[in-house]
């Protein structure tokens, strides 16, 4: 019973990482920023997405339907044939609710009406598909990796991320300046194609003017002992040990002042912009000569730090701003660029 509860806590974690490597830049680029109170229906897409595919293969596939049937404690005075009416039904209806419920997940002063709300409703068939398909293909590319790993006897690490409109190259570069700063030598090489895939499928029901900010091509950062897959919404790193946990700590010191989002919510990010704002000024400042006053940072820090006093967001998201704040503030005061501070070798 034990192993059986530590099993399912690892699978339940396992698919809380699915959802959020999915969910942060897709649903950034399909829905804009979403409120923490908007989380849990964007959740609800998801799943429901997911739920929509795999009704769709049961009436599809009728040996895939019976297996969902003969799974199913129906009670006696249900007849199957019902329940594969209830299955069309299903398949036709879920992805209208995804397109409703994406529809609510936008701010009411920029809601559609009329018949571009209609249109609104009608793009859930496109995003279930996409979705559903995001969340399969993570979970496939999650074990064939984790294969490798342990074929290898290698160890692994993951940094979800949301990279900004645009930023994937700057990402990549500042991230493999990292690593040669923490001395691990890397060469690029690009990913598979396949893994681009998902990306490019967000571009496509985005639409054009979205389509634009996914990157042409996915980035692996490899050495012999090291690989470091950038994904616009994850940082996936595979390699011995040592050098695993190495490369996290030089990436992780990088990614306060690098393009991308560290945490998914509208109201994390905002603070991450101001947090970002602080940088910004103070470099802005250092190349002009006229470095700030301490008492300066102080006084833009305290005023982050009312925000972070009573910003309702989930914990770990609240945790990740404040380590970004302090390790600003540390880099600051002591005259070192943000987020270039390597950790040192030894």
């Amino acid at each position: 019973m034990a192993f059986l509860a530590a099993l399912i806590a690892a699978i339940g974690k396992q698919a809380g990482r699915l959802l959020t490597t999915a969910l942060g830049w897709a649903s950034t680029l399909l829905f804009g920023r979403v409120p923490r109170q908007k989380q849990l229906l964007l959740s609800l897409i998801t799943l429901g997405s997911l739920a929509w595919v795999v009704t769709l293969l049961g009436i599809i596939l009728p040996s895939v339907g019976t297996f969902l049937l003969t799974a199913l404690p129906l009670p006696g005075f249900i007849d199957q044939s019902w329940v594969r009416l209830a299955m069309v039904i299903g398949a036709l209806v879920t992805p209208l609710l995804v397109g409703l419920g994406g529809l609510f997940i936008l701010e009411a002063r920029s809601r559609p009406t009329g018949l571009e709300a209609v249109r609104h409703v009608l793009r859930g068939y496109p995003i279930a598909f996409l979705l559903a398909f995001t969340l399969i293909f993570l979970a496939i590319v999650g074990v064939v990796r984790k294969g490798r790993t342990l074929a290898r006897r290698w160890t692994d690490a993951h940094i979800p991320i949301v990279v900004h409109p645009g930023g994937y190259t700057i990402m990549v570069d500042d991230l493999e300046k990292a690593l040669r700063q923490a001395g691990l030598t890397v060469e690029r090489r690009p990913a598979a194609a396949i893994l681009a895939v998902p990306a490019r499928l967000v571009g496509r029901v985005a639409g054009g003017g979205v389509r634009a900010l996914v990157p042409d091509e996915l980035t692996t950062l490899y050495s012999p002992v090291l690989e470091v897959e950038l994904y616009p919404s994850d940082i996936a790193i595979s390699g011995q040990k040592v050098a695993v946990a190495r490369a996290r700590a030089a990436i992780a010191s990088r990614l306060t002042a690098t393009a991308a989002y560290l945490t998914t919510s509208k109201e994390s990010q905002a603070v991450e912009d101001r947090l970002e704002a602080v940088v910004r000024a103070r470099g802005k400042a250092r190349e002009e000569g006229r470095p700030g006053r301490s008492d300066d940072l102080t006084e833009e820090l305290r005023a982050i730090d009312a925000t972070l006093a009573i910003l309702d967001v989930d914990y770990a998201e609240w945790e990740v701003l404040y380590r970004m704040r302090l390790q600003i503030e540390r880099d600051l005061l002591i005259g070192s660029p943000v987020g270039q501070a390597v950790p040192p070798t030894a």
